[in-house]
C-alpha cells in the first residue's frame, strides 16, 4: 500500500511542540497498519488506515500533548475499525463472484490468519486489547487510554482474550504433551 502523501501545509499546522506529520507517520504507520489488519480483516486494513489517516490529519493540529500522539492515533484506528464493523454487518451480501475471490490479500496481514481470524471473532474489548498489546506492542496503560479504561480493565481484556483464544485452540498446559511444557 502506498503511503498518503502529506502536503508541505499539513505538515506545518502542527500544534507547539509536535513533529511533523510526515514524521509521525512514517514513525507509527507500520504498526498502525498491523492493528488496522487485525482489527478489520486484511482485505479492510487500507480502508481502515486510509480513513484513519484522514481524520488523523484532519485533527492533529488539535493535538495537545506530542507524548500521546501514537495513542491518539491508534484510538482514532480502533474507532474506525470499529465503524467499519458496522458498515460491514449493514452492508447486503452479494451473490459469489469469482471475480472478488481472486482478489490479492493485503501485504500487511498477521502471519498466523487462522489464528488472526479467530482474534477478530472474540467480544469488540478483548479483540481490541489483544490486537493492541500484540501487533502494536502497546502497554496496559497505553491500551488503556485508547480504549478509555482503566489499566486493570486493559489487562483483564487482554487476559480474558487470551484465554478464550487458549480455550477454542485447545491450548492449555493440560492438553499439551509432557514433551511440550516448558
Amino acid at each position: 500500500m502506498a503511503r498518503p502523501r502529506v502536503s508541505r501545509s499539513m505538515s506545518r499546522r502542527s500544534g507547539p511542540g509536535l513533529p511533523a506529520f510526515e514524521r509521525v507517520l512514517d514513525l507509527h504507520g507500520p504498526a498502525l497498519l498491523r492493528f488496522c489488519a487485525a482489527q478489520a480483516g486484511p482485505e479492510r486494513a487500507d480502508d481502515c488506515f486510509q480513513e484513519t489517516m484522514l481524520a488523523a490529519v484532519r485533527a492533529y493540529g488539535d493535538v495537545r500533548d506530542p507524548a500521546a500522539v501514537r495513542s491518539w492515533l491508534f484510538s482514532i484506528a480502533a474507532r474506525k475499525a470499529i465503524d467499519l464493523h458496522r458498515e460491514r454487518a449493514r452492508a447486503p451480501q452479494p451473490a459469489e463472484d469469482p471475480e472478488a475471490l481472486a482478489a490479492p490479500v493485503a501485504p500487511a496481514a498477521p502471519r498466523d490468519e487462522a489464528l488472526w481470524a479467530r482474534v477478530r471473532e472474540l467480544p469488540e474489548k478483548q479483540r481490541q486489547a489483544v490486537s493492541l498489546r500484540y501487533l502494536a506492542d502497546l502497554s496496559h496503560k497505553e491500551i488503556a487510554e485508547i480504549m478509555g479504561t482503566t489499566d486493570a480493565a486493559a489487562r483483564r481484556n487482554v487476559f480474558e482474550g487470551l484465554a478464550r483464544l487458549r480455550k477454542e485452540l485447545d491450548l492449555t498446559p493440560a492438553a499439551r504433551r509432557p514433551s511440550e511444557r516448558s
